[in-house]
């Protein structure tokens, strides 16, 4: 039987504002990170239960819609007042800026009988209270039996208190077997220092595996025994949404059914395949609009794209 991947954490409505003097409508994309992590997955074919809250509104019936569209199974821990939401400013570069309206009060833990292999949080419900307390609670109790996977994506508007938003990271850091982080998460979190000082410290706290994407500039991956980086793939950018949780899903993907040891001992090859295919994720999802994340026969088809562009077996 395939393993199943738990993934705790928040759906957001992403509304793209269209440029200004464009004449056209703004968007609306189903989002979130973890929502879209699991979106990514399930598009991979994983076997995936997002754990989460919406309402019973449009934004939470697209939310849904979208989810059940791709294979993931919705367990809701509460149902809120309004599905949260976050309006998108895009830069020249297609880059990403968030406005949000938000709150995260998750009640409860994985549904009856669920018996994750891997368990996923991060983003804003694994920081934000009262939500955030029992994130951390079913993490703790799960994390016996499965590994553990976390992805800050800080929101510097949400996070709180700049030392007490770093104290929280870090518990989840602790907990976790493999994360992965932005060099703009880590330069807020810890201004001045470079990200592979970061990344070296939030191994000592646990983790087997520490991942840092930077951009254009590709992304790096720290064990105790290797450190490895990779290239990005050059591609026309539309927008950035959604590009992190890509790279999230295609590790994940990439490393289901590995337990602990089997983290600790990955060798320098088995890094460089695993940040190649996760940035090719990344590369397809920025050419398109939205989080849209690949399927596995467009995740194969792009490595290979890219493989022949750079001479290099995929």
């Amino acid at each position: 039987m395939a393993m199943s991947i738990l993934v705790i954490g928040e759906c957001v409505a992403d509304i793209v504002r269209a440029p200004a003097g464009s004449g056209a409508d703004d968007r609306v994309h189903p989002g979130g990170s973890p929502a879209n992590v699991a979106y990514g997955l399930a598009r991979l074919g994983r076997d995936v239960t997002l754990l989460t809250q919406l309402a019973d509104d449009p934004a939470g019936r697209l939310i849904a819609d979208h989810l059940k569209g791709a294979g993931v199974r919705i367990a809701l821990g509460g149902t809120p007042a309004r599905t949260p939401s976050a309006v998108v400013g895009l830069d020249e570069r297609g880059r990403a800026t968030y406005t949000f309206d938000i709150a995260w009060t998750l009640e409860g833990g994985a549904p009856a009988g669920e018996e994750p292999g891997h368990v996923h949080i991060g983003s804003i419900a694994a920081v934000t209270a009262p939500g955030a307390d029992a994130v951390l609670a079913e993490t703790e109790r799960l994390r016996a039996r499965a590994t553990v996977s976390y992805d800050p994506n800080v929101r510097p508007a949400l996070m709180g208190e700049h030392g007490e938003a770093v104290a929280r990271v870090e518990r989840c850091v602790a907990l976790s077997d493999l994360v992965k982080a932005s060099d703009e998460d880590l330069a807020w979190l810890y201004p001045g220092e470079s990200a592979q000082t970061v990344a070296a410290r939030w191994l000592a706290l646990g983790p087997a595996v520490v991942l840092v994407t930077l951009g254009a500039d590709g992304s790096f991956a720290l064990t105790r025994r290797e450190t490895v980086t990779a290239d990005a793939h050059p591609v026309t950018v539309v927008d950035t949404v959604g590009a992190g949780d890509s790279f999230m899903s295609a590790v994940l993907d990439t490393l289901a059914g590995r337990g602990r040891e089997a983290l600790e001992g990955l060798d320098a090859e088995h890094l460089a395949g695993l940040l190649r295919r996760a940035g090719t994720a990344a590369a397809v999802t920025v050419s398109r609009a939205g989080a849209q994340p690949p399927d596995r026969d467009e995740l194969d088809a792009a490595r290979e794209e890219f493989a022949l562009r750079s001479g290099r077996a995929s």
